[in-house]
């Protein structure tokens, strides 16, 4: 897959996880939320298990593999939302927390690898 229609389906699958997971959280109850959400979080999966690094980095392997374990827990609160179990939050938020974590520190380390 190439690297803008990588980007391209993780923005938008972003867009539909965050639409996804809000409607529910203010206790708006629609029947295809849990598909927007589910799209959404499989179009994140897909985005990362698509993409392998391939530098020598450890630490900026061991980051891209917490980022694809990230997605899958956002796959797997799709499936509690499915069956109206409240422990899709919880997933969804330790998924959320994981990304943030990838996302703040890949560029940092990136960015020293490129200067050593």
């Amino acid at each position: 897959m190439k690297q803008h229609t990588r980007d391209m389906l993780f923005m938008v699958s972003s867009i539909a996880v965050i639409i996804g997971a809000a409607l529910p959280l203010f206790m708006i109850k629609l029947p295809w939320v849990p598909y927007l959400y589910a799209c959404g979080a499989a179009g994140m999966a897909i985005c990362r298990l698509t993409f392998r690094y391939k530098g020598k980095n450890f630490r900026l392997k061991r980051l891209f593999h917490i980022e694809t374990f990230s997605s899958l827990f956002l796959v797997a609160s799709s499936y509690f939302m499915f069956r109206d179990d409240p422990d899709w939050v919880m997933l969804l938020t330790v998924g959320a927390a994981l990304q943030l974590y990838t996302a703040i520190l890949i560029p940092r380390v990136a960015k020293k690898e490129g200067k050593e």
